[in-house]
């Protein structure tokens, strides 16, 4: 249980933070797009074109057109995006919550039906229209957002809500990639399918043989990407196929690690300690010493983790920021008020606010009732429906679903403004009526246990912590002592 928490722990604080910032390249698009002598440079902007040229290659073409600034984000920058979903998705299956059916169980039903719900409600309010093809843009959950709302309550929100949440919204994201990749894929080119299916081989075969160069799986990654820009199949889904062909095996075990540390260290005699505190030159043993803790460090972590790791600020602070920037903005100026509550508005508020509500919470009802799962630990029925209204703020993905559904020509550009104003409103909705609830109905401080079990994890945490700063010292000593030699 305690590895459990730690990991919605984890999960937590890397996405709260990002979410702060995502708010903020929303409202900030918002505001300029609307500023008149800002609208047209804001709309020109993503026209631009963009080019990574070698001779006559552009890598960023498609079928010899350079990509527009909107196409690098939304089909470059958010291929980043889904390999780091990717990544999390295999470490959930491997290690986390998805690892366990008894665990999973719940979640997995709960997002199902948060999925199936708004679609259908969307279809009701759209069969025969000109609109009917967003009907998967309602279906997504931002982990972003709800985990930065989550982290709003503090510790009055259960550890299993955390968990259910965070592995629901996991869930959600493999639901909208089968989406992507199923309905949204173009005329397909089978030579360049052939070619990425190769190089994805070759990836699988680097696994399976145990290469653990980083390097390795990125650049054959953007071999990958470039085929299936060029194949018709939308160039996100390369970034998850990619994701999952990176071992999730460290060359060294941890003690094997702690070993070769104390080894090494062992050669350095207490009277070296003068000597080791200046900026003198090592000799060669003590050089040879040090690179060989160097090299157990790059080895006792996984690529999949690390690269996890190194990617969570760039997606959470840099891309889909960027991304929200970039088509969050909706000019009001030429806007019917009314729009809101009739057309495709109408239908994403309404998929979102009760599709979402009553999908996750009457199949999480109906699978508890017939015992096939059992309750979030410290839940109740009220907070489990307020969070299931708080699965309705859908943006990301939304967002990224909407403008593969309308973002084609003139006539389905207006639908595509319309479609954002339904995401901003329906999420905005269901932000704040799922925070209202879940104020409301959970417990005004933490019951016993649940304080019990978190200063628990909290000390366990602070010595695993402890141990690892003293690792990470040590590993920047070496550093520090190679860039001496090298200087």
């Amino acid at each position: 249980m305690a590895s459990i928490f730690y990991t919605a722990q984890k999960t937590l604080k890397n996405y709260a933070n990002g979410g702060n910032v995502l708010i903020v390249a929303t409202v900030l698009a918002l505001i300029i797009v609307n500023i008149p002598p800002c609208t047209e440079f804001y709309n020109g902007l993503w026209l631009n074109e963009t080019e990574l040229r070698i001779g006559n290659f552009n890598l960023f073409s498609h079928h010899g057109e350079p990509m527009s600034v909107m196409e690098f984000i939304n089909d470059a920058l958010m291929a980043i995006f889904f390999f780091s979903v990717g990544l999390e998705i295999k470490r959930e299956i491997l290690v986390g919550e998805l690892s366990s059916i008894k665990n999973a169980i719940l979640p997995i039903i709960a997002a199902i039906g948060g999925m199936a719900m708004p679609v259908l409600i969307y279809w009701l309010c759209a069969r025969g229209t000109d609109y009917a093809g967003g009907a998967a843009i309602p279906m997504a959950t931002d982990i972003a957002f709800t985990l930065g709302i989550l982290a709003m309550l503090g510790r009055r929100v259960p550890v299993g809500m955390k968990i259910f949440l965070t592995t629901l919204a996991v869930v959600d994201d493999i639901g909208g990639i089968l989406v992507i990749a199923i309905f949204y894929s173009q005329q397909i080119d089978v030579a360049s399918i052939l070619w990425a299916a190769g190089f994805i081989l070759l990836l699988m075969a680097g696994g399976w043989f145990g290469i653990q160069s980083k390097l390795f799986y990125a650049g054959l990654g953007i071999v990958v990407w470039f085929f299936f820009l060029q194949s018709g199949i939308h160039p996100t889904i390369a970034g998850v196929i990619v994701a999952f062909t990176v071992p999730a095996k460290p060359v060294y075990a941890p003690k094997r690690y702690v070993k070769t540390i104390r080894n090494n260290i062992s050669y350095f005699a207490n009277d070296d300690d003068s000597q080791l505190n200046s900026r003198t030159i090592l000799d060669k043993d003590q050089m040879n010493w040090l690179k060989e803790i160097e090299t157990a460090s790059d080895k006792v972590i996984s690529p999949l983790q690390d690269m996890e790791d190194t990617l969570h600020p760039l997606v959470n602070y840099m891309i889909v920021p960027l991304f929200a920037f970039a088509n969050a903005g909706i000019f009001f100026g030429d806007m019917n008020p009314g729009m809101v509550v009739s057309g495709v508005s109408l239908a994403i508020i309404l998929g979102l606010v009760f599709g979402k509500f009553l999908g996750i919470f009457l199949f999480s009802w109906a699978s508890i009732k017939l015992k096939i799962a059992r309750m979030p630990e410290g839940t109740t029925w009220a907070s489990l429906a307020s969070v299931s209204v708080l699965g309705g703020i859908g943006f990301t993905v939304s967002l990224f679903i909407a403008n593969l559904s309308f973002g084609g020509d003139p006539v389905t550009s207006l639908l595509l403004n319309e479609a954002k104003l339904g995401i901003l409103v329906g999420s905005l909705i269901s932000g704040i009526a799922g925070w209202a609830l879940l104020h409301l109905t959970l417990p005004k401080v933490p019951t016993k246990n649940e304080e019990d079990l978190k200063e628990r994890q909290e000390r366990r945490e602070e010595r695993k912590e402890l141990r690892r700063e003293k690792l990470r010292v040590l590993h920047i000593n070496v550093k520090a002592s190679a860039y001496s030699k090298e200087k």
